[in-house]
């Protein structure tokens, strides 16, 4: 460190300064030539100054930033100072600086503007950290608006200051609307002050808070949302933020509803079949050789037309789905039935009815009836049939199974469970008229009922 003593030429003193400024301090003609160039200048550029002093200016400047040079020295030629601007140089190497550049008048005795002074200020560390920070605040924003969840951040008071872009457009609010605790106002009404008493006392504690509740978008549709915020502390342990998501859950809401439903009707239906099947087991005449067979045939029907029900989801089925279910166990006899008429739908609980029915005479008329030999035949037909009023609602449904070319047929003796399932069953459930006739060229059965009894 060079030291001045005490009268030293003014002159020299300012030498000095330029000399030991961390700026880089360049003096210059009005035409551009470098008349002076300080050690600053030499560590921003990479020019010594033996070798750029004499040189132009322009030497420093990027070809596509040549218009600064002409803007700086048209203003300092009108004696006016050129205020302090970013931009680009050159270096010695061909590589780029960031600077910040002041550019001044000189003026001779007489006030004439005869060179220039600029002053620069190598700020390729600010630049590099300034592009750093943008990066990271694009990646922010980048992960922030194309997360699947709102979200949203507050201060250590629960003022909420920011909201990403799927909030915005989720709910068609501005930042201006929602600034504070105006997102009160997306909130359904049955559930804000909850809400507002819930999260108010996480703010105060610092707790984690969560909670669901539903917000209404843009096009006035509600939603549910499972929501989070977590306290952002700094190194004392003190809060400075809250970060918090909203997670749509409707579809996963409705899901949970739909299975509680379905458990529910497992339930219900699965009680029901315990009661069918324990009155199957009761009502079957146990004192019979064939009673476990009997038993064991009537629950696998049973079971047939579950499968159906099953695969349809407890929707309405086919009256053809339903009959195919319950002759698959009649094995190659079931080439000797046939089948036709419309399509017609039934409820589960119709469909249920019938297929005990029909499981029970194909278990008859393969042991008694038609199909135990070989020419025997079974027509199973069925019918919706318009009303005499013309009303839908008193449409007629009809089906009916007959067996012809097996065995003389006689009336029994005595009405068994067996009558009871082919008759008070589908009687009883469907609200039907049913007859069953003991020709001797064949057993016969028909189902009637009003359409709307199968819904």
């Amino acid at each position: 460190m060079s030291t001045l003593a005490h009268g030293t030429d003014p002159a020299a003193l300012l030498a000095a300064i330029v000399e030991s400024s961390d700026d880089a301090i360049v003096g210059k003609t009005l035409d551009g030539t470098i008349l002076s160039w300080n050690a600053a200048a030499e560590r921003v550029f990479g020019w010594p100054h033996d070798e750029i002093v004499g040189r132009n200016i322009r030497t420093l400047i990027p070809q596509d930033r040549q218009d600064e040079e002409d803007a700086i020295i048209a203003r300092i030629r009108q004696g006016l100072r050129m205020p302090t601007f970013e931009t680009v140089r050159l270096r010695k190497d061909g590589s780029l600086v960031d600077i910040a550049v002041t550019v001044s008048p000189l003026l001779d005795r007489d006030g004439k503007v005869v060179a220039a002074s600029k002053i620069a200020r190598d700020i390729s560390g600010q630049k590099a950290t300034q592009r750093q920070l943008a990066e990271s605040e694009q990646r922010f924003r980048l992960l922030a608006d194309n997360i699947s969840q709102l979200a949203w951040i507050a201060d250590s008071e629960g003022s909420i200051f920011w909201y990403n872009k799927r909030w915005f457009d989720y709910t068609g609010t501005t930042l201006e609307d929602m600034k504070g605790w105006g997102w009160q106002s997306v909130h359904h009404p049955d559930y804000v002050e909850g809400v507002v008493a819930r999260i108010s006392a996480c703010f105060r504690s610092g707790a984690d808070w969560e909670d669901t509740f539903p917000l209404r978008s843009a096009k006035g549709e509600w939603r549910w949302f499972l929501s989070r915020a977590k306290p952002i502390r700094d190194a004392d342990g003190a809060i400075i933020f809250w970060f918090g998501t909203n997670t749509d859950v409707t579809e996963m809401r409705d899901a949970e509803q739909r299975i509680e439903l379905l458990l529910q009707e497992v339930n219900h239906r699965s009680k029901n079949m315990l009661a069918i099947i324990q009155s199957l087991a009761r009502r079957s005449d146990a004192s019979r050789p064939d009673f476990i067979e009997r038993l064991e045939q009537r629950i696998r029907g049973l079971a047939a037309n579950q499968d159906v029900l099953v695969r349809r989801a407890w929707s309405d089925i086919p009256v053809m789905e339903m009959i195919e279910a319950q002759l698959r166990s009649l094995g190659e006899q079931r080439a000797q039935v046939s089948c036709e008429g419309p399509d017609v739908m039934l409820s589960p609980g119709a469909a249920e009815a019938l297929a005990m029915a029909l499981h029970e005479m194909g278990t008859n008329a393969l042991k008694y009836g038609a199909l135990s030999d070989p020419g025997g035949r079974v027509t199973i037909s069925w019918a919706r049939e318009p009303a005499p009023t013309g009303e839908e609602d008193d449409a007629i449904f009809r089906i009916r199974w007959c067996e012809r070319g097996g065995p003389a047929v006689e009336a029994p003796q005595h009405k068994g469970f067996g009558t009871r399932i082919i008759v008070d069953v589908p009687r009883v459930k469907l609200s039907a008229n049913v007859t069953t006739t003991y020709d001797v060229a064949g057993f016969c059965w028909q189902l009637e009922c009003r359409a709307a009894e199968l819904d």
